[in-house]
């Protein structure tokens, strides 16, 4: 498990998009983000907003709190 927290959200975020079989190209679209977006949040390559947060919970239908679970 990485220990930089960036890298770990983005281990979580390519997790769940998989479990929906989506593509990063499909998610940024589905929650109005630009791809390269994703995939630097998924490469732990940004830092993540807490309007973004939101946004990327919502868009799995989780809470912010179960989003950042197990991190």
């Amino acid at each position: 498990m990485p220990t930089d927290i960036r890298a770990r959200f983005g281990l979580r975020l390519r997790k769940l998009r998989k479990k929906k079989g989506w593509t990063q190209v499909e998610l940024a679209d589905y929650l109005g983000l630009r791809r390269t977006y994703v995939s630097d949040l998924e490469r732990g390559k940004r830092n993540v907003s807490l309007l973004t947060m939101e946004i990327i919970a919502r868009g799995f239908k989780l809470s912010v709190s179960q989003l950042l679970r197990g991190l």
